[in-house]
């Protein structure tokens, strides 16, 4: 009973942060601009933000389970989430205290079948690491399996106990936040929140169990066989269980170690490149990569090589997120590389229409627009670089496309999310490790490298490119006529996007009827949450008569 009684508070709790928080949005975000107090929601914004985003971090901290992980998640989901947020999140590290090692002995011991003394010659009882789901120690192989695999030393992840039903509780509770905010147009017609939370469950559910992360890591072996550049641990499968895991110890010195690089005689400048070139080979080559490659999961170990070889090979562990590229993917994906390489803003957003990353309403040309002017003003900068850019020239640029940049018409498939996580990490661990690093010296190489090995599609791309231009100029007399028969008759039509919009906020009416319709929502969100939480319940019910008055008075009010 006790369990069922925390795993009860647990749900709970979760759905009070969510429907307070998402109430405030809704006060500030639609009731405040329908009464004209538009001007108070946006100078508060960013703060409000800012505010959540550290709210969520201290629950996340202080429940563990998978608030973290959510955490995590949300800081990578930058075409839905604003930056005041993701900024927040961005560094959330799953760090809680351990489990008792009695505990964790219990359920290793229950999964494999026998006393943990009888499997291990020795086990160091204080966790290497200790997370929310899972506790890592260093430990000893018996002799038989020592002898078998050629190797003595390990180390074994045991999943948290109790952390099966603690994940049942928060996705149980999660699933109801989305679908309380697929209800909210703002949000629905950005992002499928249901089935991002189930992207965001199946992604939960495959880190925690460790066989499959034993398979993608041989997996991603057999892509680096004989690879000199890539080390990855054995696993020895015999003492390897959906919850417990045991691999090769592999510990070296960690990536960002600078102070232990130079003393193994090994240059940081050296190893960025490397290292772009082996996530860059994950994605384009394989289309197989590792999806969480953050400092604590990768290493530089010395090596004896032959001339001409690096003195030292990357390192990669936790095969729990990974992410695969399928075939049609991968060839849009290098349709935006290429873009992205020859710094082509309207091949760019080409690319991006038909990977369905924006929205249908986005405004493709003044996007266009946007991209060409990026390129021409920072592309093929190194971070170092862009350090050195004047800030007031950030600040014109912001000013000048501040309309397509606060609105910006994006919107991810799943398949694109662990690509961008990826590619972030990357060029994050890069620059920590050369603060002149430029990307762009990595990807030019693989983008000539691909049109190399993809020839064929390239020649086809161009073709289609040139009957669409032939296309174009076979019509553009006859349009010209039509454009000029409309001058002389009156009927020309210009299109002033932002003129239009500006027209249309000051033309704006029908308060009353949104009046009427929030207080439906908030007296509706009201008895949905009631069950669970009659205080914030009854507090949305009384909100709602704010609206209620609105709608019933505010035409008389203004006679």
């Amino acid at each position: 009973m006790p369990d069922v009684a925390h795993g009860r508070a647990r749900y709970r709790r979760i759905l009070r942060f969510a429907a307070w928080h998402l109430s405030v949005t809704w006060w500030y975000e639609l009731f405040l601009p329908r009464i004209g107090l538009a001007r108070i929601a946006r100078r508060t914004r960013a703060s409000r933000m800012q505010r959540f985003a550290r709210r969520f971090r201290g629950l996340a901290v202080d429940m563990g389970g998978l608030m973290i992980k959510l955490g995590q998640f949300m800081s990578s989901r930058l075409d839905v989430l604003p930056p005041e947020i993701t900024r927040e999140l961005e560094d959330l590290q799953d760090e809680v205290p351990p489990a008792p090692f009695s505990a964790v002995r219990e359920l290793a011991e229950q999964e494999l079948g026998a006393p943990i003394g009888r499997v291990f010659a020795e086990v160091d009882e204080t966790p290497v690491a200790a997370a929310s789901l899972g506790q890592v120690y260093r430990a000893r192989l018996a002799a038989a399996d020592s002898a078998a695999m050629g190797f003595d030393r390990v180390v074994v992840k045991v999943q948290r106990p109790g952390i099966g039903a603690i994940i049942e509780v928060d996705l149980a509770a999660l699933r109801r936040v989305g679908r309380w905010l697929s209800h909210v147009h703002a949000v629905s017609r950005r992002v499928d929140m249901p089935a991002l939370m189930e992207e965001f469950a199946t992604t939960s559910l495959e880190e925690i169990d460790y066989v499959h992360e034993a398979q993608n890591l041989e997996r991603f072996a057999v892509n680096f066989a004989g690879d000199t550049r890539v080390k990855v641990p054995a696993v020895v499968w015999e003492r390897v269980t959906r919850r417990v895991l045991t691999l090769e110890d592999v510990t070296a010195i960690k990536i960002t170690d600078m102070a232990g690089l130079r003393a193994a005689g090994i240059d940081p400048v050296a190893v960025a490149p490397e290292f772009a070139a082996v996530m860059f080979d994950q994605l384009f080559i394989h289309g197989f990569f590792h999806a969480d490659p953050h400092p604590g999961n990768l290493f530089v170990t010395p090596r004896q090589a032959q001339p001409g070889q690096n003195p030292w090979t990357l390192t990669f562990v936790d095969f729990g997120m990974m992410g695969e590229l399928p075939a049609q993917l991968r060839g849009i994906l290098r349709k935006l590389f290429i873009a992205a390489a020859s710094r082509d803003g309207k091949g760019m957003v080409g690319a991006m229409s038909e990977a369905h990353l924006l929205l249908p309403s986005a405004d493709t040309v003044e996007l266009e627009r946007v991209m060409t002017e990026v390129f021409s003003r920072f592309g093929g900068m190194g971070l170092a670089e862009l350090h050195e850019v004047d800030p007031r020239e950030f600040r014109e640029f912001a000013i000048q496309f501040g309309d397509v940049l606060l609105t910006l018409p994006f919107q991810l498939p799943e398949d694109f999310l662990l690509i961008i996580r990826t590619a972030s990490l990357t060029s994050g661990m890069c620059t920590s490790l050369d603060p002149a690093y430029n990307v762009w010296d990595s990807v030019e190489p693989y983008a000539a490298q691909v049109l190399r090995t993809d020839s064929g599609n390239f020649a086809s791309d161009v073709a289609k490119q040139a009957r669409d231009v032939a296309r174009i100029a076979w019509q553009l007399p006859t349009r010209l006529d039509s454009v000029l028969a409309s001058a002389e008759h009156g009927n020309l039509r210009v299109s002033t996007p932002r003129l239009e919009t500006a027209v249309a906020r000051l033309n704006r009416t029908g308060r009353r009827i949104v009046s009427a319709l929030l207080f439906g929502a908030l007296l509706i969100a009201g008895a949905i949450v009631r069950p669970d939480d009659a205080g914030l319940g009854t507090a949305f019910m009384g909100l709602s008569a704010l609206p209620l008055v609105h709608a019933l008075l505010g035409g008389l009010l203004r006679r």
